[in-house]
C-alpha cells in the first residue's frame, strides 16, 4: 500500500492556508465597499492604486491658495491662509483696473457670475475669477505647486510613522462639502465610464440608486438580475451580481440606514436582501392581503417603513424589520405613486382621481386632500430633501410645484408649472440639496430635463445633443450630488460628473 509523502500533504495544506487567506481578503473588501470608507471616492481615482495609504487624511482644500468665491476676502485678492503666504506678482497689468468686462454677453462667461443679473466686473476681479473657477475644475494640479509638495510630504512622513494625534484632535472637516448656489442657464457636467461598463444588462434598467456611502451603486431589471458596482468614474468595479430567478426586477432600493435592499417585481411577494448577513429572504404574499402586484413601494427616510401600491387605491404599510403588514391607507381612486415626508411621519400619495393625498402615519389617517391643478392623472410625485416642496408628475407630461405649506394651507396654486415634457412622467427625482429636480417619461427617446430649482428654469445643454440617453427610465444623484447615474431602456447606466458639486 502506497503512503502519501508528507512533501504532498504540506503543499496541500500550504494551498488551503492560501485560498482561505484570499477568501478573507475579498469579504474585507466587499464589507468596505458595502459600509463605506472614511473618505469619499475621488473622481477617476483608482480605488487600488494605493494600497498603503493612511486610514485618515484631511481635505485640505477648503483653505486652498485660491478660494473659490471666498465670502470673507475682498474681491480680486487672493485668500492667505496659515500655511502660505501668497508671494507678489512680478509683473502687474495697471490696464486691468480700467478694463471692464460684460460677462453676461458670452455664454462661457456667464458660469463665473455670483449673481444672475451680475454684467459687469473689472479685469483684476475677471482675472481673479478664471482662476478661481480654473482651481474648482482642476483641483488635481494642487500637487504640482511647491509649497503644496512640502506639506504633502510632510503630512505622508506622519502618517508613516502612525502619528494620526493632530487630525484627532482637531475638528477640521475631514470632507469639504460645496454651499455655493448653482447658477442657472448651462450646467457644468462631464461623461464618465458607464456604471454597469464591466456587466451591462440584457434587459431595461428599471432602478440605480447610490448607497449612502457614495460608493456603492446598484442597479435591477427586467433581467432578473440585481448588480453593484463599486463607483470610481474610472473603472466602476462590478463587486457582485444576484440572480432572482422567479421575479423581473421593477424595483430595487437600499433601505437608508444602508442595511439592506428591498427589491420587487410584478408578484405578489417581494424580495429583501441584508448587506450584512449577504442573505436574500422572500415575503410574502402579504396576510390578509391578495394582491396582483407589489412592483411599486417607497421607503421612509427612517428605513422602519415600506410603504406598497396595493389593489383599489390600497397602500400597504410593511414593517422592514419584521416583513410584517402593520397598516393600510386608502385613496378614492387608484394609488400611482407615493413619497414619504417629515422625517417618515407622513406620507404623500397621487393617482387616478388627479388629487394628493397627505397621509399622518402616526394617526394612519388622511389630515388633507387637494386636486392637483390641470391633472386628471397622478403618475410621479417627490418630495424635496428638505421638505419645503413637491413636485407631482401627471400623464400628459405637465410637472407641479408646489410649496407645501401653502398647499396644505388651502392655496392649491403651484410655484412653477414645468411643460418641457408631452409624454407621461414617470419619475421625478430631487438631488441632495434640491437645487436640482430631474424629471423623465420612458415613452419617448432622450425625454429627460434637469430642472433649475431656484429659478424653476430648465438647464439648456441637457439632455446631450447626441442623444445618448436613449430612453431614460431611472435616475439617482449621489449622496453628495457630485455624480449622477441614469439607466435606459438599452440596459445601460449611464454616469456623468456634475462639477459644481465637489464630492460624490
Amino acid at each position: 500500500m502506497k503512503t502519501v509523502k508528507p512533501k504532498k500533504k504540506k503543499k496541500e495544506r500550504k494551498e488551503d492556508i492560501e485560498a482561505e487567506t484570499e477568501q478573507a481578503i475579498e469579504m474585507k473588501k466587499l464589507e468596505n465597499v458595502l459600509f463605506g470608507s472614511l473618505y469619499p471616492v475621488e473622481f477617476g481615482k483608482n480605488i487600488e492604486e494605493d494600497k498603503q495609504s493612511a486610514l485618515f487624511f484631511t481635505d485640505r482644500s477648503a483653505n486652498s491658495v485660491l478660494t473659490v468665491y471666498e465670502e470673507d476676502a475682498p474681491m480680486g485678492e487672493i485668500v492667505a491662509t496659515e500655511d502660505y503666504a501668497p508671494r507678489k506678482p512680478v509683473w502687474v497689468d495697471e490696464e486691468e483696473q480700467k478694463t471692464n468686462i460684460n460677462i453676461s454677453k458670452v455664454n462661457r462667461l456667464r458660469k463665473i457670475r455670483k449673481e444672475e443679473d451680475e454684467e459687469l466686473i473689472s479685469g483684476s476681479e475677471y482675472v481673479s475669477r478664471l482662476r478661481a473657477q480654473h482651481v474648482k475644475l482642476n483641483p488635481s494640479t494642487e500637487w504640482a505647486r511647491f509649497d503644496s509638495r512640502e506639506r504633502n510630504y510632510s503630512s505622508d512622513s506622519d502618517q508613516e510613522n502612525g502619528d494620526f494625534d493632530g487630525i484627532l484632535q482637531t475638528t477640521e472637516d475631514l470632507v469639504v462639502s460645496g454651499s455655493a448656489k448653482l447658477l442657472p442657464g448651462l450646467l457644468e457636467y462631464s461623461r464618465l465610464v458607464d456604471a454597469n461598463a464591466q456587466d451591462p444588462s440584457s434587459g431595461p434598467i428599471n432602478s440605480v440608486q447610490f448607497h449612502r456611502n457614495g460608493q456603492l451603486l446598484l442597479t435591477g431589471g427586467l433581467d432578473k438580475k440585481l448588480r453593484f458596482f463599486q463607483i470610481d468614474g474610472k473603472r466602476n468595479t462590478k463587486i457582485q451580481t444576484i440572480f432572482v430567478d422567479d421575479c423581473p426586477i421593477r424595483k430595487a432600493a437600499f433601505t437608508p440606514d444602508g442595511s439592506q435592499v428591498i427589491l420587487s417585481g410584478r408578484r405578489k411577494f417581494f424580495y429583501g436582501f441584508d448587506l450584512v448577513k449577504a442573505k436574500m429572504d422572500k415575503i410574502g404574499p402579504l396576510v390578509g392581503r391578495e394582491e396582483k402586484s407589489l412592483e411599486t413601494f417607497e421607503i421612509s427616510p427612517d428605513s422602519k417603513t415600506i410603504a406598497f401600491i396595493g389593489n383599489e387605491g390600497y397602500i400597504l404599510l410593511v414593517s422592514s424589520k419584521t416583513k410584517e403588514l402593520i397598516g393600510t391607507l386608502k385613496m378614492n381612486g387608484t394609488a400611482r405613486a407615493l413619497s414619504f415626508a417629515n422625517h417618515g411621519q407622513e406620507l404623500l400619495s397621487t393617482g387616478g382621481d388627479g388629487q394628493i393625498y397627505h397621509f399622518d402615519l402616526r394617526t394612519m389617517t388622511c389630515f388633507h386632500k387637494g386636486v392637483d391643478e390641470g391633472c386628471l392623472t397622478g403618475t410621479a410625485i417627490d418630495m424635496s430633501p428638505n421638505g419645503n416642496i413637491f413636485a407631482a408628475g401627471s400623464d400628459s407630461g405637465i410637472v407641479n410645484v408646489y410649496n407645501r405649506e401653502e398647499f396644505l394651507g388651502g392655496n392649491r396654486k403651484p410655484m412653477k408649472t414645468i411643460e418641457n415634457l408631452t409624454t407621461k412622467v414617470d419619475f421625478m427625482k430631487f438631488n441632495s440639496d434640491a437645487q436640482i429636480l430631474a424629471i423623465c417619461s420612458s415613452m419617448k427617446k432622450n425625454s429627460m430635463k434637469l430642472v433649475h430649482v431656484p429659478s424653476f428654469s430648465v438647464f439648456s445643454n441637457w439632455p446631450p445633443s447626441n442623444r445618448a440617453l436613449q430612453y431614460p427610465r431611472c435616475l439617482d444623484f449621489s449622496p453628495g450630488g457630485g455624480m449622477m447615474a441614469m439607466g435606459n431602456a438599452a440596459g445601460h447606466v449611464l454616469l456623468y460628473k456634475l462639477n459644481h458639486y465637489q464630492h460624490a
